[in-house]
Order: structure tokens, then C-alpha cells, then sequence
């Protein structure tokens, strides 16, 4: 009894000096405040609703700011990334029914407002690394809609030479790693890159997205653990649509509370139909994982298409449920409607400069469409290095190549 009473007293001990732990963070910080970081009142005021976030284990850091400015340009700028995003998405749709995408492609209409809120809040220099419903990401860190589609349509000119296609699109220049196909196994992947990053003291941050989906795979909470312990620069995206493959997370889930997940890690959701507010909780995290260290960020928003292009999306939830996000929480329209509202333009404006965006993707796409393919010598190159391997057996052995251009055969 005596061991078990002592037990107790330590595990005690433990819980209080965690429950401590952002007490004495709040007042004894070296490193300026989230609040002292963001202090610009340029531009166009925005005030939140205390419900757009909800907290986890950050009680006395009072989370993100309930309100934000932004300068009309970047308004503007946040609209047309947006709409760019929705159209390219629905042209996708589009080749996809036409077989002219192959495999299986995962749209991101409707959960648009995720990707450019987090992008105009990142720094330069952070990492993102997410699953297979990456076409929004790939256009935000970078990549133009010709690659985007040449990569879909399995053209050399794609940023895989068209070897990886809509699940594994990517784009090293800007710090973007995919496009990962397992579900779930971005995740340990982020955690070496923020490890990294670490490693190198450069700053820089990493977004690690998973979907609701994924939320209950055991390799996100291992590295949860690693992460908290090596207190390394990461925030854990849970980009919650509300439906895994087919299921609701209410079924799927036993707490459907993503952002508690992380137990002793903090968290943070957020409104993820509303791009400022997205931008102004990764502002949050990102200064918490620089400062502190990793943080849950749940993203509640809805997806438009099925899980995937396979995928109806109408045998685990009704049209009028669909219709009805659309009408009143589409981040698309929300954010149109301040553009309007606050005279960055005219109806008439906006409705030229949709038609023009919709002109040029229609444009890109066709274009993509007449690139070259990679020819047959190509297609056993990128397997584990930039050059040929030394040999690659075929079913037929003297058919197997050599130094990469010789058959056997030939020999």
C-alpha cells in the first residue's frame, strides 16, 4: 500500500507541474508574445466569434487574437487563389469523368479556405508535408495549374514527370513533400522534417495534414510522443471534413474532438470555412511550435465531392446536406462577399475576373494535355536514384537491363 500511495503522489506531482507548465510559460517567456508579434492594424478590421475556436490545455495563453487585419490587396489575393482552386477542381472533375485522368484523384473544393488561410500565415522557409487531397496545396506552395494537370494527366512536364499523378503531386522548391498515398504515414514523415529543422535551428516550422480519416492511426500517436518529447517545431493539421472514405467521424471516432487528441499536447480548432480565421489560428500555432513546441490544429470544414472521384458521396450523407453547407458556409462565397462589400471590387469585376481565371485554367489544362509522355527508357529511372540502376530484371531474364541501356540478351 505504501508503494501504491507513493505512486499515487508521484503520478500527482507529475499532472500538477503539467498543469503548471503553461502558467509559468505565460509569465516567464524570453521570446516575444504571439500578441507582440502580430501588432500591424493596417488594412481591413475583422472581428471572430469566440466560437470559430476552441481550445485545448491553453487556458492561459488566451489563444488566437478575435480579431485580424488584412490589406485589401491580400483579401483580394486570398479570393483568387481561392477561385482558382475551385475551378481547377471542378475542371478536374471533368477530365476525370472523360478518362483523361487515371488512378484515383481526391478534389479539395470546398475546403479551400485551409490551404490559403495556413499559406498566408506560414514563413519562409516553413514545410508542409500532407495526404493525397493535395491539389490546393501544390497551386499554394507554388506549382501552376499547367504542371498541376500535366502531372494528373501523366505528362513528362508534371513536377513527377508524370510518374506520380493526382495522389502524389509535390514541390521541393518551396519546401512542399506531397502527396502521400498511405493513409496516415505523412504524419511520422512531417515528424522527421520538423526534427530536422530543429537540427538545423533555421526557424522554419512544418505542417504536417492528415484527414479525420487517419486521425485514429496508431503511427500519428507515436509521433505525437516524439514530437512532445524532442519539443520539436510541428503542427499537426487535422483537416476535418466530417467523412472518412464513407463514414462519418461520429462513427468512426469515440472523440471526435481532434484538437484534444494530443492528451498533453495543446490544440487548437478552428472555423475552416473561414480563411481569416485560418490564417489567424496558424499565426497561433506557428508561434507556439517556434517558442514551445508542437500543437494540434483541427480544421472543421466540408468536402464538396466524394472521398474520391469513385466515390458519389451520397450513400452515407443526403443532398440537402451538401446544398446546404454550400449556401451558408461556403468559404468561397464568404470571402467573395467581403471583397464586394468592402470595394476591393465591383460585382462586375469580380464576375470579369472569374471569367478570365476560368478561361486561363480551361487554357492550362489543354495545353497540359499536348505535353509529351516519358518515353520507355525513362520509366525504370527514378526508382532509388536520379541515375539507372546498375540492372532491373524483367519477367523474361534476358529482356533485364544493364547499366541501364544493354539487354542481356545483347551482351
Amino acid at each position: 500500500m505504501k508503494v501504491a500511495r507513493s505512486l499515487i503522489r508521484s503520478r500527482l506531482s507529475r499532472t500538477i507541474d503539467s498543469n503548471q507548465s503553461l502558467r509559468y510559460l505565460s509569465t516567464q517567456r524570453t521570446f516575444a508574445s504571439y500578441a507582440d508579434e502580430y501588432t500591424s492594424k493596417e488594412g481591413l478590421n475583422f472581428k471572430f466569434s469566440q466560437d470559430q475556436f476552441k481550445l485545448h490545455r491553453l487556458d492561459d495563453l488566451d489563444g488566437p487574437k478575435l480579431e485580424t487585419y488584412v490589406t485589401k490587396e491580400e483579401l483580394k489575393q486570398m479570393y483568387l487563389d481561392m477561385f482558382t482552386i475551385r475551378r481547377m477542381e471542378l475542371l478536374c472533375d471533368q477530365y476525370y469523368k472523360n478518362k483523361q485522368i487515371w488512378g484515383f484523384c481526391h478534389l479539395y473544393d470546398g475546403q479551400e479556405a485551409v490551404c490559403v488561410g495556413i499559406e498566408n500565415a506560414l514563413k519562409k522557409g516553413d514545410h508542409i508535408i500532407t495526404a493525397y487531397r493535395e491539389h490546393g496545396w501544390q497551386y499554394t506552395r507554388g506549382d501552376t495549374v499547367r504542371g498541376i494537370f500535366a502531372e494528373m494527366f501523366g505528362k513528362k512536364t508534371g513536377c513527377a514527370r508524370g510518374k506520380g499523378g493526382s495522389m502524389h503531386l509535390y514541390f521541393p522548391e518551396n519546401n512542399f513533400y506531397g502527396g502521400n498515398g498511405i493513409v496516415g504515414a505523412q504524419v511520422p514523415l512531417g515528424t522527421g522534417i520538423a526534427l530536422a529543422s530543429k537540427q538545423k535551428g533555421d526557424g522554419s516550422c512544418v505542417v504536417t495534414a492528415f484527414g479525420d480519416g487517419a486521425a485514429n492511426q496508431g503511427q500519428v500517436y507515436e509521433s505525437f510522443n516524439m514530437a512532445k518529447l524532442w519539443k520539436l517545431p510541428i503542427i499537426y493539421l487535422c483537416e476535418n471534413n466530417r467523412y472518412g472514405m464513407g463514414t462519418s467521424v461520429e462513427r468512426a471516432a469515440a472523440v471526435t474532438d481532434f484538437y484534444t487528441r494530443g492528451d498533453y499536447i495543446p490544440g487548437i480548432a478552428v472555423d475552416g470555412m473561414d480563411v481569416l480565421a485560418v490564417r489567424e489560428a496558424t499565426r497561433f500555432c506557428g508561434w507556439y511550435t517556434r517558442n514551445v513546441g508542437p500543437i494540434v490544429l483541427e480544421a472543421l470544414t466540408y468536402r464538396y465531392h466524394g472521398h474520391s472521384m469513385s466515390d458519389p458521396g451520397v450513400s452515407y450523407r443526403t443532398p440537402d446536406e451538401v446544398a446546404e453547407i454550400r449556401q451558408q458556409y461556403d468559404p468561397l462565397r464568404k470571402v467573395r462577399s467581403w471583397v464586394i462589400d468592402n470595394d476591393i471590387m465591383s460585382e462586375a469585376d469580380a464576375k470579369k475576373i472569374e471569367k478570365d481565371i476560368r478561361k486561363q485554367i480551361e487554357a492550362d489544362a489543354k495545353d497540359a494535355l499536348n505535353d509529351g509522355e516519358l518515353d520507355e527508357s525513362e520509366l525504370v529511372l527514378d526508382i532509388y536514384t536520379t541515375g539507372p540502376p546498375n540492372f532491373v530484371r524483367y519477367s523474361d531474364y534476358d529482356e533485364s537491363i544493364v547499366n541501364g541501356k544493354t539487354a542481356i540478351k545483347d551482351m
